[in-house]
């Protein structure tokens, strides 16, 4: 799973929110999405997931592998990618009123699993549920918001996605479930070759688990950092000192 960002711009009245002349994302990688509130992070993952209307430029995904790659698919003008895609931007992508178990079958269903299936896959992640998740007898809404966090990952990744996008999934979780999840991530890329996007304010997890750094500010990207063996570790802490 591939994906190519070209002259990508987005603003609200005067403010630029994002403002991206070129990016290429590689099948396989863990991208890291870094930078300062406002930055433009949430904003650049609604465009690529068509929850937003770009002002100019375009989003491409080419699914498949090398041997046998899509034709390039706008997610604006087509609905062929949400196939191939699972995402957890924040809680109005739960439906709340639903029990746990009503929701992962809702979105079994959507995905083209029956039940079996899908608690099947969603037994898959009992570490990180932690035996908070099933069997509560309560309704979405009245979970914590660490378990509303790890709902709304598990949903995403219920259709086993070539392409998976969690803004800020580390929130709050506790120490113990960030790690869980830090190794689900890395597992499911391990596993699948999945194509991976992760924003998150916690720099330590990010490195972790990213083989790519992107450095956002006011829109823009100011660096695509090479990660690997945690290469980054030392230019992004003396950028985030430098701003605080």
């Amino acid at each position: 799973m591939q994906i190519s960002i070209n002259g990508l711009k987005k603003c609200f009245g005067e403010k630029v929110a994002v403002d991206i002349e070129s990016l290429d994302i590689h099948s396989g990688d863990i991208i890291g999405l870094v930078g300062n509130n406002g930055a433009g992070k949430t904003t650049l993952f609604r465009l690529m997931l068509d929850l937003l209307k770009a002002d100019d430029g375009r989003v491409s995904f080419v699914f498949g592998n090398e041997s046998e790659p899509s034709e390039p698919i706008d997610p604006s003008q087509s609905e062929a990618w949400k196939e191939f895609t699972g995402a957890y931007i924040d809680e109005g992508f739960l439906i709340d009123f639903l029990t746990a178990e009503e929701f992962f079958t809702f979105v079994g269903k959507v995905c083209g699993l029956n039940e079996s299936a899908t608690f099947e896959r969603v037994h898959e992640y009992d570490s990180l549920m932690n035996g908070e998740i099933l069997d509560q007898k309560k309704l979405i809404r009245d979970y914590s918001a660490g378990n509303k966090q790890k709902i709304g990952i598990i949903a995403a990744l219920l259709n086993h996605p070539q392409l998976l996008v969690l803004d800020e999934p580390f929130n709050f979780l506790d120490p113990s479930s960030q790690n869980i999840l830090k190794h689900t991530l890395t597992t499911y890329r391990e596993q699948t070759g999945a194509t991976i996007l992760v924003s998150s304010h916690n720099l330590q997890h990010t490195i972790d688990i990213s083989n790519r750094i992107t450095l956002m500010e006011h829109g823009h990207i100011i660096r695509d950092i090479d990660n690997r063996e945690g290469a980054a570790q030392k230019e992004l802490e003396a950028y985030f000192n430098v701003e605080s």
